[in-house]
């Protein structure tokens, strides 16, 4: 029974963070600590390897028909994955609590910025002095702490690079999904352990929900995506402050 819970909470779970841009690890992991007997490391890591597969099913969807922008995905993985390495190994040194109250206020932040207009409508390159501290934040928050991640990349696509929500959601789940948790998940295999037993089905659920999600997203109106991106960090945000 617990392991068919498991599937149906990862396949929704991921379902819903393919349409919206990121929400998956609020639902999944309390969902395995609750049904498992696992300790938070191994949680989290077996966690963050099934979301690869989220970021998998998404993209392959998403870019169905079309190719990512080389320069976006060069400038994402250099910049960001050296950071995820580091906040993975970080995990040891700083306190998770006062990590996931930093984190909370900023995706509180990052509610109250999506109502405000893009700053690059034209859609031309964003000053790399403001684009690259953001890209290696995200990527040590997301090596450290998964959860939310996704949302401070997508906003960051809306304001700084001009993109729609749809479109910053595809370029999320390829670049933060696939890539960024990819790297976390093999450092954190490398430092903690992954519990094999359950890792198929999040897998399962993962890919599943991730691609069902994004065919989802395709076809509803950016405002609609709009909206559901906001209910999702006011939902993460007040998870991780309380």
């Amino acid at each position: 029974m617990e392991y068919f819970l498991l599937l149906l909470i990862s396949f929704l779970s991921n379902l819903f963070s393919a349409f919206s841009g990121g929400g998956a690890g609020i639902i999944q992991l309390p969902a395995i600590l609750l049904l498992f007997e696992i300790s938070f490391p191994v949680a989290l890591a077996t966690h963050k390897v099934s979301t690869v597969l989220l970021g998998l099913g998404a993209t392959l969807k998403f870019f169905e028909k079309s190719k990512p922008s080389h320069r976006l995905l060069s400038e994402g993985i250099m910049i960001g994955l050296p950071a995820v390495i580091i906040g993975a190994y970080l995990i040891s040194f700083i306190n998770e609590n006062l990590a996931r109250q930093f984190l909370g206020l900023l995706i509180l932040l990052v509610f109250f910025l999506s109502f405000t207009k893009s700053h690059n409508q034209d859609r031309t390159k964003p000053n790399p002095l403001i684009v690259y501290p953001l890209l290696f934040i995200i990527g040590l928050l997301n090596g450290y702490l998964s959860a939310g991640t996704g949302l401070l990349y997508t906003l960051m696509l809306t304001k700084l690079y001009g993109y729609t929500y749809k479109e910053a959601i595809g370029y999320t789940l390829l670049v933060v999904g696939l890539f960024y948790n990819l790297v976390g998940a093999i450092v954190l295999y490398l430092i903690s352990s992954i519990d094999i037993s359950i890792l198929p089905i999040l897998l399962l659920g993962s890919f599943a929900g991730g691609y069902v999600g994004a065919m989802v997203a395709i076809k509803k109106s950016n405002v609609l995506i709009k909206s559901a991106y906001q209910l999702v960090t006011l939902i993460v945000a007040y998870k991780l402050l309380f």
